[in-house]
């Protein structure tokens, strides 16, 4: 892979982190305190909410890294080597780790009692979200793992070769 285009992911993967840092700081803490203050009622569910947005942040920053040190290893020329599987193992659960934690969301809205200042759409479109969230977190996941499953296969393949070789 060209050093141009490893640099490039790098800087895309640094900036996402920093990015999330600075929601996991400042974004989600000062949105719910703005609604909040909008409407106080959504006053006992702003705590629980926001850790779960800030965990979910965190596991999107975890599986950053590990592409990142996937890029590393790719550059060295050793991705087929079996410490990569720990870092795509890495990914698969950070995945896994936030889709649990929307399915947490979307199960707490569909059966929670949640005031609404207007006609509920705002609870209805959360819960969109949250389910939306939950598709597209298990077909990354799952992607994930079949990825898995082409790295062994060819690094079965390049081990072979070399003991042919």
């Amino acid at each position: 892979m060209h050093r141009l285009f490893i640099a490039a992911l790098r800087a895309g993967i640094a900036a996402a982190i920093l990015v999330g840092l600075f929601g996991q700081i400042v974004v989600i803490p000062t949105t719910a305190a703005d609604e909040v203050d909008r409407f106080p009622p959504y006053a006992p569910f702003a705590t629980p909410y926001v850790t779960v947005a800030i965990v979910g942040v965190v596991c999107v920053q975890v599986a950053l890294v590990a592409v990142w040190m996937l890029l590393a290893m790719v550059r060295r020329g050793a991705i087929f080597s079996p410490l990569a599987f720990r870092w795509v193992d890495i990914v698969i659960g950070s995945s896994v780790e936030a889709t649990l934690l929307a399915l947490g969301v979307a199960g707490h809205l569909f059966v929670a009692d949640i005031p609404s200042p207007d006609d509920g759409m705002e609870e209805l479109s959360a819960l969109g979200a949250a389910i939306t969230s939950v598709g597209v977190g298990a077909a990354f996941a799952m992607l994930t793992v079949i990825m898995r499953s082409l790295l062994r296969k060819a690094t079965d393949l390049q081990t072979e070769i070399a003991a042919v070789v």
